[in-house]
């Protein structure tokens, strides 16, 4: 862990927000994303800014690779697929489910042990597919349920009760907790609890950009490494099929990058370049062209990132528009020679 102490909890307070994004429709600004946006350089500098990066926020599953690593801190003997799945938003395919069933075999567990809260799965194709065979919403379908089993198994290794893990006061969480202020450099300003039921804690967008650069930039073999290994080999266990995050990954080399609900998103690449996003109204169609910008603005080659430009704006079918980001976020200049 970092020895350094942790700085005072972010402020919570209305984020000062600022527009991040234009919807264009046929070279008129019909709509405007606000959000923030950060971009450290590898020395942890803070190279770019946009809106508010020191205000509270929930990061939501953006903050899952913190997570899985005070899970492999804690004791967690996962690697590669099943550890990807641990830090995961997936897609709910039979290989996630087939996963998360793995991880509470190796616990002595079953899906009745999962606190999760039942769902349908979060991938489009997969739900309908789910819907139209009349399966009923699961807590193994449930996009979190890797992360259960994950903690699960934590829990039953360290002797740590079961049926209460979810509790903030539980050991496995106060343990995720302080690998939370450790990662980020920061205290926790709010605990509250996730979609799925999971303690959420509060922390900045300079902190969540912090700490993924901290996970990235390991030595191999600590936990850190071990999750940013899994998450950028099995990328498609950490998502799914089509996901944005898992293609991301497969075009920059190197990259981790995981999404939140609500418009969050972070990467970081292994010499600590990383950035943040969080779009205000929680739109995926400005989060991801946004995120792109960011990391061009890291000096992430835009060539590598071209079909992450975001989805057009159709009109009577035909593209019209699109969602930019502000001029701010444009790429700087390459110096001349290079």
């Amino acid at each position: 862990m970092h020895s350094s102490p942790p700085a005072d909890a972010p402020v919570v307070r209305e984020p000062l927000h600022a527009p991040v994004a234009h919807l264009l429709r046929g070279g008129v600004v019909e709509g405007v994303h606000h959000g923030s946006v950060v971009v450290l350089g590898a020395d942890g500098e803070v190279l770019f800014q946009l809106g508010d990066i020191e205000a509270a926020f929930y990061p939501r599953s953006a903050l899952k690779p913190v997570q899985a690593v005070a899970m492999v801190r804690a004791g967690l003997p996962l690697d590669g697929e099943l550890l990807s799945l641990a830090a995961a938003s997936h897609s709910g395919e039979e290989r996630h489910l087939a996963g998360a069933r793995r991880i509470l075999e190796l616990a002595g567990l079953t899906e009745d042990d999962l606190r999760n809260v039942p769902d349908l799965p979060f991938g489009p194709a997969v739900r309908d597919a789910w819907v139209r065979e009349g399966r009923p919403p699961s807590r193994l379908a449930q996009n979190c349920s890797g992360k259960h089993a994950a903690m699960l198994h934590t829990a039953r290794l360290d002797g740590w009760s079961l049926d209460d893990y979810l509790d903030p006061a539980h050991p496995l969480q106060q343990a995720i907790a302080e690998t939370v202020v450790d990662l980020t450099g920061q205290r926790i300003a709010r605990v509250t609890v996730d979609g799925c039921g999971a303690p959420l804690f509060a922390v900045s967008l300079h902190g969540l950009a912090r700490a993924a650069a901290r996970i990235t930039t390991a030595p191999p073999g600590t936990p850190e490494a071990r999750v940013a290994d899994a998450m950028r080999e099995h990328a498609e266990m950490a998502s799914g099929a089509g996901r944005d995050v898992a293609a991301l990954m497969r075009a920059v080399p190197g990259l981790l990058a995981k999404d939140g609900f609500e418009g969050v998103e972070v990467a970081a690449l292994p010499d600590g370049r990383a950035i943040a996003v969080k779009i205000a109204d929680g739109a995926a169609r400005a989060r991801v062209p946004v995120a792109t910008a960011a990391l061009a603005r890291a000096c992430v080659d835009p060539a590598l990132l071209t079909e992450f430009a975001g989805e057009p704006l159709l009109g009577g079918g035909a593209p019209v528009g699109r969602v930019r980001p502000v001029r701010a976020l444009d790429p700087l200049p390459l110096p001349a020679g290079a």
